[in-house]
């Protein structure tokens, strides 16, 4: 199908958040690939685990697309690389269509993803408590940006046959977009969740049955040809396989992924095997010993529902803190700051012994939330450039750090998404650099590349 030489991209937006953008996106990664396309997912904004779910569905790595962290040039980079051998491209939305940054522009939003793409928006509403009035707010989304083209809408938890007619009866008679679904709710499709979110991928919350009854689902109540037929952008195909060469590996980077530690942007990983690191797996949570590695990267997840297991296998903990303190580059990220912490107080108060090669406390907080874009700016030389090297990235956690004295050393100045004034953030020391901030490597290329170049300088 991929005769184009533009890539086919239908945007997945919503009218708020929790309208069900997840399963709408899921159950046509499903259909389509059922129907034997080739289908490459995207999300918008900072996100880990809705890419989990997609890799599910397509077999293939999902990719975000953050405007504000990231750029213009590097999401349709992105989409122009990931989705070059695909026949059609999804790009799930985040929050409501408009939602970004603030209240004041479109940066970070879906809409202007679509935009900067020159996609269509698929409107997805809940019309659970409403009939008519669903028009009403449609009618405000097709006129809020007319630079946003909206192909349609699906509603999603529709009471049955009448509820449905009347929702096409009064978007006919009120709006230009055309009804192109009408889902019913299944409680057995409702994807669990928890206190950062949904439960992930990886924990075995998407069964092969429900993303069976899912994809059958979305057959059957919405157009899937419609869809297909109005996918398009702006975007031209890259060359499958001109993604640049990585040079000869000069280092070995470790990477934490299990059920504790999974949150990571693919674009980030990718990004650093460009740059010439040889990247592998570890599990702080199952593995006896580390493997043969020049840096370790400990990305976010839930450690603070594995506490028991990361704390007792004790010789895996005393081997990461001999590697940090042996001044060998370790990057963390969030859960694997909290790791590298002395302790760790998970949900019940319970204070657990964790790595230690950072003298400070985690404890888990409820309720308590920090969350929004995060720009940094390392107050001294680091593995991920000079001082003064600026990055983009979000904090999302509900820990909180007890009492810590003048060391080690703060590694960031950090500013609410370019608002306030700076405060300090992160810690360094030996070789370590531990924030709470998840950085997007997109947003600053030379991160990947100074990274690697600090792993290479070890030896």
């Amino acid at each position: 199908m991929k005769s184009s030489p533009r890539v086919p991209v239908i945007v997945v937006g919503g009218v708020s958040s929790g309208v069900g953008k997840t399963t709408i996106t899921l159950g046509l990664l499903e259909a389509f690939r059922r129907r034997g396309l080739v289908v490459q997912g995207f999300k918008v904004g900072p996100d880990f685990i809705d890419p989990g779910f997609h890799t599910l569905a397509t077999g293939r790595p999902a990719f975000s697309l953050d405007g504000w962290m990231c750029g213009r040039d590097y999401v349709t980079a992105s989409v122009a690389q990931h989705a070059a051998d695909a026949d059609v491209a999804v790009v799930e939305g985040v929050m409501g269509c408009f939602d970004g940054i603030d209240g004041a522009s479109e940066a970070g939003s879906t809409a202007e993803i679509a935009k900067w793409l020159g996609a269509p928006v698929v409107l997805v509403l809940d019309a659970g408590a409403m009939a008519r009035s669903a028009a009403a707010v449609l009618l405000g989304f097709e006129r809020f940006d007319l630079d946003v083209e909206l192909a349609g809408v699906v509603f999603n938890r529709v009471g049955g046959p009448l509820h449905r007619r009347w929702l096409e009866e009064a978007v006919t008679r009120a709006c230009k977009s055309r009804v192109l679904g009408a889902l019913p709710y299944d409680p057995a499709l409702v994807l669990r969740e928890r206190h950062l979110g949904l439960v992930t991928a990886v924990e075995g919350s998407y069964g092969e049955e429900a993303r069976r009854r899912l994809a059958a689902l979305i057959e059957e109540h919405v157009d899937v040809d419609a869809l297909l037929a109005v996918a398009r952008s702006g975007i031209e195909r890259r060359p499958v396989g001109s993604r640049l060469a990585a040079p000869v590996s000069v280092a070995t980077i470790a990477v934490a992924r299990d059920e504790a530690f999974q949150f990571y942007y693919e674009d980030n990983l990718e990004m650093l095997e460009d740059a010439g690191a040889h990247v592998v797996r570890w599990s702080p949570l199952h593995d006896a010993e580390l493997p043969d590695a020049d840096a370790l990267y400990l990305g976010g997840g839930y450690p603070e529902l594995h506490t028991r297991a990361l704390s007792a296998n004790g010789e895996l903990r005393r081997q990461v803190r001999a590697f940090a303190e042996s001044g060998r580059p370790v990057y963390a990220e969030c859960g694997g700051l909290m790791y590298l912490a002395g302790a760790l107080t998970d949900l019940d108060g319970e204070a657990w012994p964790m790595v230690g090669v950072l003298p400070i406390t985690v404890s888990m907080r409820e309720p308590g939330l920090t969350i929004g874009y995060r720009e940094i700016e390392t107050m001294a030389a680091s593995l991920l450039g000079p001082a003064g090297t600026r990055a983009r990235g979000h904090e999302f956690h509900r820990s909180t750090l007890g009492p810590f004295s003048d060391q080690p050393a703060r590694a960031h100045l950090v500013t609410d998404g370019q608002r306030g004034t700076p405060r300090a953030e992160g810690f360094a020391a030996h070789g370590v650099l531990a924030s709470y901030v998840h950085l997007h490597f997109g947003s600053n290329p030379e991160l990947a590349r100074n990274f690697v170049a600090a792993c290479a300088r070890r030896w």
